[in-house]
């Protein structure tokens, strides 16, 4: 905007004018007579309007901090923020810091009131001669009054208005100005402008520049770190010194030689500080913003979408989205590092990012359903061999693949849902190579179901088997013939309550014929999950990954804490683990998974047409299962064309191709935790003796 042409004549009735409405305007304006008001065709009236149109007090938004995502231990996981800023009392400012920002922004700022008359009338008249209302002449007081306003704004009009140059723009800043002297000292306006500004480079208050810049504190800057953070403040981008390093110096050194006509150092300080190095880009540090930069990132990306889940952050996902970015929380997960390496340690020494297949592997705490660790053989990113999917969850959260089919781990379901009904460990089927299932009837939930053209047939052992020979085995067709007998709506049942579902569908699995081999698309995560209710004694908990959530004052905000609750009888949760403790026995289908002197069980999974291949297992204190699969549409067979650790998959099982994985992981996990054991199963969970 210009003001009236004229020349300097018409320069100096302007000031004049000024000078009078000015008077006008701070008589109206708690009496102050220094506001700087709109003069050129600007009428008094107008004046006196905005005075009283404004508010008393400057309500101000809260500065926006950063959130932190740690990991169980305490190390930082992920940091999120719009603006990055760590505040700080001024106690814990540098007095040189102090000086350098109030020499070159503002040097009577402890003598003058909300405005600097001075600086005011001296940037009028300037203003006056350029015919532009461009220079400055804004206090200390002034510019956070400016900031905290374009902070506040939410909206493209409120932030034009907010950095209008204009002179109705500059009368809302003074009176602003004037009750924000009111309301607070000096030194507190100070220590607010500090904590507010932007110093450059992503940067936003003292404390941050200091760290980001120098890699220091904001109560350790010494004199030439503190003259160029104070010269960045007028021209955050075009002073940036990671950008335009000798701007940046010659800004610096007019801090620098202010300080010293103002006589707040000496010459020979100055002298030392002009020749000093301005910054050591090697040392300008920059604190990665958001799950795709964290170590840990589609754990992260898991845990952020649990937090948009919560109402507790907001009315709406976008009021949590803009909470979680700007209210400095704490979040403290449940990963713990260490299970986290040993999981992703397994994930490197048998797979490679080149690899057509992918490979994933979850670990759930039994008894509590903390999730310690979630890993997959692709790294987060858009690049070659990279992906956003997160093999390990399911369809509903952002980057949620949709999980995998899951093959005979289903045959614990099954388990589980004779032992309830009373059918003993030696309970013998005879199991054929094969049997012709089409058209037989299957009980369901809601009546009957039949495949009319169904001839499964054994990949392993078959035979007349008991219950936990078959289990050991992972005999097919004796567990159809088992469902037969229990019907669908048992082991149906039992899995709902263990938290399977369609990961990809939402819904329930299908209670179909061929339920005990498999028949929804489910994750890690909830797979391992319900094997670790069994590690649990029957004790089913959801998946947890928030331990803690603290607002930025360390208070704790409300979150949903560990959920259990008795799913399946403990006494048939033993008898299931006895009979997949038998899996990890020599000549089971995971024999050759077993390590050390620990309690283990687990089951394998191959579906028909080996797109994907499981191994999920457990101790009494910790639960996992991997997958490996084809995560390309259309799925194909894992052996034809499909590599895993750099070579050619030529024949997918779950206990060759998955097994390793869990083995490796869990082996590392276990290392250190104390050992535990299964309780035994109920005598009468055996059956009857057989004859001999």
């Amino acid at each position: 905007m210009r003001a009236a042409s004229g020349g300097f004549g018409s320069g100096v009735q302007s000031v004049i004018k000024f000078l009078g409405l000015s008077i006008l305007a701070g008589a109206l304006a708690a009496g102050l007579a220094v506001p700087f008001a709109g003069f050129a065709g600007i009428g008094t009236d107008k004046i006196v309007e905005s005075v009283h149109g404004l508010p008393v007090e400057l309500e101000t938004e809260p500065l926006a901090l950063r959130t932190r995502i740690l990991a169980a231990d305490g190390s930082l996981i992920a940091t999120l923020y719009e603006q990055n800023r760590v505040p700080v009392p001024l106690s814990q400012v540098s007095p040189i810091m102090r000086r350098a920002i109030v020499a070159i922004e503002d040097s009577r700022f402890y003598e003058h009131g909300a405005a600097d008359l001075k600086g005011t009338l001296r940037a009028l008249v300037n203003n006056q001669v350029e015919g532009t209302v461009e220079q400055g002449g804004s206090s200390i007081t002034q510019q956070y009054v400016k900031q905290s306003l374009l902070d506040k704004a939410t909206t493209a009009e409120e932030r034009r208005k907010a950095t209008a140059v204009t002179y109705q723009r500059k009368m809302t800043e003074l009176r602003y100005a004037i009750a924000v002297e009111s309301q607070f000292s000096k030194d507190q306006i100070l220590e607010r402008y500090l904590n507010l500004v932007n110093f450059g480079d992503g940067a936003y208050g003292i404390q941050t520049a200091a760290q980001h810049y120098f890699r220091t504190s904001a109560k350790k800057l010494n004199l030439p770190q503190a003259a160029l953070l104070a010269g960045l403040v007028k021209n955050p981008t075009g002073f940036d010194p990671t950008n335009n390093l000798e701007r940046a110096k010659e800004r610096r050194d007019l801090v620098i030689n202010r300080m010293l006509e103002l006589r707040v150092i000496s010459p020979r300080q100055a002298i030392n500080a002009l020749k000093t190095p301005v910054i050591d880009l090697a040392k300008v540090q920059k604190v990665p913003n958001g799950c795709a930069n964290s170590r840990y990132p589609f754990y992260c990306e898991y845990v952020v979408a649990k937090l948009l889940d919560n109402p507790a952050l907001g009315k709406t996902v976008a009021a949590r989205d803009d909470y979680l970015k700007t209210g400095g929380l704490t979040v403290r997960t449940s990963l713990d590092p260490r299970i986290q390496a040993a999981a992703q340690a397994s994930i490197r020494e048998h797979s490679k990012t080149t690899d057509s297949a992918i490979a994933a592997i979850t670990v759930v705490e039994p008894g509590s359903g903390l999730v310690k660790a979630m890993v997959q053989s692709k790294p987060y990113g858009k690049g070659k061999n990279q992906t956003s999917y997160n093999y390990n969850v399911e369809k509903s959260y952002p980057g949620g693949y949709g999980g995998f089919q899951n093959g005979s781990t289903m045959k614990a379901f099954t388990l589980a849902a004779a032992l309830e009904k009373g059918i003993p460990l030696n309970y013998r089927i005879n199991s054929p190579d094969q049997i012709d299932l089409s058209g037989k009837k299957f009980t369901t939930c809601t009546g009957t179901t039949r495949d009319p053209d169904y001839r499964p047939r054994n990949s392993t052992r078959s035979g007349n088997l008991t219950l936990i020979e078959a289990t050991r085995y992972s005999t097919n067709t004796y567990f159809l013939q088992l469902s037969q007998r229990t019907g669908l709506c048992a082991p149906a049942t039992i899995a709902a309550k263990l938290g399977m579902y369609n990961a990809q569908t939402l819904k329930p699995l299908d209670q179909v014929v061929s339920f005990t081999l498999g028949v929804g698309y489910v994750t890690p995560l909830m797979l391992s999950n319900a094997y670790a209710t069994f590690a649990a004694r029957g004790k089913y908990c959801r998946p947890h990954l928030i331990t803690s959530l603290l607002n930025k004052d360390r208070q704790p905000i409300k979150t949903p804490g560990v959920d259990c609750k008795q799913a399946i009888a403990p006494s048939v949760a033993d008898s299931v683990n006895r009979a997949l403790s038998a899996v990890m026995e020599p000549g089971g289908t995971g024999g050759r998974l077993n390590f050390g002197n620990w309690d283990l069980a687990g089951k394998t999974g191959t579906i028909q047409d080996n797109e994907a291949v499981w191994y999920a297992g457990y101790a009494p204190n910790l639960a996992a299962a991997a997958v490996v699969a084809d995560a390309n549409l259309p799925y194909t067979n894992l052996q034809y064309g499909h590599t895993l650790d750099g070579q050619d998959i030529s024949d997918p099982t779950g206990s060759g191709t998955a097994g390793p994985l869990w083995r490796t992981a869990m082996e590392r996990a276990l290392k250190g935790m104390p050992l535990e054991r299964f309780i035994p199963p109920p005598a009468s969970a055996a059956g009857p003796p057989e004859p001999r």
